[in-house]
C-alpha cells in the first residue's frame, strides 16, 4: 500500500502516467478479489468504503430498479447495517420488512422464508454467516428460492469471505458485501459484487468512477490493501479448518470444563472456524470485555449496558436464550496461538466468580 501513498500516488481515473500506474494495481486488486469469491468478471467487484456501505447501496438499489415492489425480506439477526436501513426504509417509505426468525441455534426458519417470498419482494438481503455466532445460512439454497418469485438477493459475507470457500459463479447470489478489516486488510475499504446483468442503481452520484456504479476517486491504497489480503486469505484459507477452528475448540472445551452456568452458542455444526460467543449466566458482557481487556485480551461484548440498563443482544434476543446479557465473542485468526487461548483460560474463571459473587443478576435483582 505505502507507494500509492507516496510516489505512486496518483488519480486511477487519470490517464497520464502515475495516474495509469494506479489504475494497473487497482485492476490487480479487482482480479484477487475475484478469486477469492468465484465471481466470473473482475467488473462485478465495485470498491466501497466498507460492508456498511455495500449493504446500503444493495437494498437501496434493488428497491430503486423494481419500483412496483415495495418488500424486504431479511433475517431477524442481521447486522445494524441492514436492520437499522429497513427500519429507516419503513418508518420513511412504507416499506414492507419481513424479518425471518431463528431457532435457539441460531438456525434460520426455512418455512418462515417460504411464506415471506412473493412477487412483491423487491430483494431478499441475508447474511452468509452471523456476526455474532458465527452460524451459517445456505445462502445459495436461499438465493434459488428468491429466484422464483423474481426478487433480487444480496447477502451480507463480511463475516463468511476468506473465511469459507466461495464461488459465486456457480450460484444466483446477485450481490454480495464484504469488508477489508475481516480479512486483514485495511479498514475503511470494502467491495460489492454484483453479478453481470443484475439491474443497479448507483447510491452515489457524481463521476464515472466503477463503471458509473460508485462516483468518488478511488482509495488506491486500501483497494491495493484489499487485493493483497484477498490473495493471502485465498492462500491460507485451509488453515481456518487445520488450525484456528482447533484452537477454537480447545478455549469453548476449557471455558465449559472450568466455568458453570456457561454455554456456547451457534449452531454446533454449521459455524464459522473462528468465532466462539459465550455465553455466561448471570453476568453482564460488557464487564467481562471490560476486565479481559486490562489483562491485555482482546473480545467483543454481546451485550450492551446503557443509562445503567441492561440490553441484549438481538442476536441472542431473536435466538430466546435466556439470561444472555453475558455473552462475549472471541474472534479467531491465523495470527492466533495455543498461548492465546491458554491465557484466556487462565484468567477468565476468575473473571466470572469476581463477577458473579458482585452482580445483582445472581440475585435475581435485576430487571430487564
Amino acid at each position: 500500500m505505502l507507494p500509492f501513498s507516496t510516489d505512486q500516488s496518483g488519480n486511477a481515473s487519470s490517464t497520464h502516467d502515475i495516474g495509469i500506474a494506479a489504475g494497473v494495481a487497482m485492476k490487480a486488486a479487482r482480479r484477487q478479489l475475484q478469486a477469492l469469491i468465484g465471481a466470473n468478471f473482475d467488473h462485478e467487484i465495485i470498491f466501497t468504503s466498507g460492508g456498511t456501505k455495500s449493504d446500503n447501496t444493495a437494498i437501496l438499489s434493488g428497491l430503486e430498479v423494481m419500483p412496483e415492489r415495495t418488500e424486504i425480506v431479511t433475517s431477524a439477526v442481521e447486522h445494524p447495517a441492514v436492520l437499522t436501513l429497513c427500519t429507516h426504509l419503513e418508518k420513511t417509505r412504507g416499506v414492507k420488512v419481513h424479518r425471518i426468525p431463528v431457532d435457539h441455534h441460531g438456525r434460520f426458519d426455512l418455512r418462515a422464508y417460504g411464506k415471506a417470498l412473493t412477487h412483491r419482494v423487491a430483494i431478499v438481503s441475508i447474511m452468509w454467516a452471523d456476526n455474532e455466532t458465527g452460524t451459517i445460512f445456505p445462502v445459495a439454497e436461499l438465493a434459488e428460492m428468491a429466484k422464483k418469485v423474481g426478487a433480487l438477493f444480496h447477502t451480507d459475507a463480511v463475516q463468511a469471505v476468506g473465511k469459507l470457500p466461495m464461488d459465486l459463479k456457480l450460484t444466483a447470489i446477485d450481490m454480495l458485501s464484504l469488508s477489508g478489516h475481516k480479512l486483514h486488510g485495511p479498514k475503511g475499504i470494502g467491495a460489492l459484487y454484483v453479478k453481470r446483468g443484475v439491474p443497479f442503481s448507483s447510491l452515489i452520484m457524481g463521476g464515472h468512477q466503477e463503471r458509473d456504479r460508485r462516483a468518488g476517486t478511488e482509495n488506491t491504497p486500501g483497494i491495493v490493501g484489499l487485493g493483497k489480503a484477498a490473495e493471502l486469505a485465498l492462500e491460507c484459507m485451509d488453515e481456518g479448518n487445520t488450525r484456528v477452528k482447533p484452537l477454537r475448540d480447545r478455549l469453548e472445551k476449557g471455558i465449559l470444563e472450568r466455568i458453570p452456568k456457561t454455554f456456547v452458542t451457534g449452531d454446533p455444526l454449521a459455524r464459522l472456524p473462528n468465532t466462539a460467543n459465550v455465553a455466561f449466566d448471570s453476568i453482564d458482557g460488557q464487564a467481562i470485555q471490560f476486565l479481559l481487556n486490562r489483562y491485555g485480551i482482546a473480545c467483543s461484548s454481546g451485550s450492551a449496558c446503557t443509562s445503567g440498563t441492561l440490553e441484549r443482544s438481538h442476536v441472542l434476543e431473536a435466538m430466546s436464550i435466556p439470561r444472555a446479557r453475558g455473552a462475549v465473542r472471541f474472534s479467531f485468526s491465523r495470527y492466533s496461538s495455543e498461548e492465546d487461548v491458554d491465557r484466556v483460560l487462565e484468567v477468565l474463571p476468575g473473571i466470572v466468580e469476581k463477577l458473579r459473587d458482585s452482580s445483582p443478576l445472581s440475585s435475581g435483582q435485576a430487571k430487564c
